[in-house]
This record gives structure tokens, sequence and C-alpha cells, in this order.
């Protein structure tokens, strides 16, 4: 399967709740457009996760660039920012725990500006079957015809 170049999203953004729904509004709208409707609320929960994260820990004046990505079989959105200080997985559940329940897996990179957090799911657009021809069914007339008799 081959899929197109264009399945690629990248936003940088100065966190806030304002802006957070924006990119969900915009990341939802790509899922959408790629047929990945089963998709779109599990991956945006995740992505509102580490967003808020960046606002908790780093602040709303820092910038960060999401990005998302689509193979063909797997989303895969990250969250890019300044600030060195790694996030923890913490036993008391939240944040990137229900990141780790809502993807197939996770994980964190230093960068020599800072950080990246990510997650991918399993995502494989919908099959939809195309429309197959049918033989119409038989109509008045021809169930009114004689039946057939048999040569002797």
């Amino acid at each position: 399967m081959t899929v197109p170049l264009d399945r690629h999203c990248s936003v940088e953004l100065q966190v806030s709740a304002e802006r957070v729904s924006q990119v969900r509004r915009t990341v939802a709208a790509h899922l959408r457009h790629w047929s990945l409707e089963l998709h779109v609320r599990p991956v945006c929960r995740a992505m509102d996760e580490l967003l808020t994260n960046v606002h908790r820990h780093v602040g709303d004046t820092d910038r960060c660039v999401v990005e998302l990505r689509w193979t063909g079989r797997h989303v895969t959105v990250s969250v890019a920012d300044s600030s060195a200080r790694m996030p923890r997985l913490l036993p008391a559940g939240g944040g990137l725990s229900r990141v780790m329940a809502l993807s197939d897996s996770w994980g964190t990179c230093r960068t020599t500006d800072g950080k990246v957090v990510w997650f991918t799911r399993y995502a494989q657009a919908q099959q939809t079957a195309g429309l197959l021809p049918y033989l119409p069914l038989p109509g008045v007339s021809e169930s009114r015809r004689a039946p057939l008799t048999a040569f002797v």
C-alpha cells in the first residue's frame, strides 16, 4: 500500500487552553480527512495529555511543536518543547499513564533544544467494499409467465 506524502501535519504553538482546543480540531480534521474517524477521540485525548503536560511543567510562555504523521499503518503524534526536564510516569495515573493506555507505544527523547514526547497508535484506514453489481429480482411480468413444460 502506497501512502501519499501529504500524511503529515506540523503546528508550532504557544501552549494555552485556547490553542490546545484549536490544535485538537486541526488534528481531528486531518484524521477524518485520512479516513481514520475511529481514531479521532483516542488520538486527541492522548495529545491533550501531552500538551497539558507542557502547559503544566514548562509554562505557557514556551513554544512547542506538535507533529502528526500517518504512515498508512500507524499514527504518530509528537510534542517537542525546549525544556530539558524529562517527563516521568507516575504510579498515581493520569498524564503519561493515560497516554500509555490510549496508544500502542510511547516514549521520550532528548534533543539539542529540549525534548520530544511521542506516541503511536495502530491505525489502518477502513477498507470499504465497493459497490457490486447484482442481478435484478424478477419482476411481475416474469412471474406471470407460464411454467416451462418438459419435452417427452
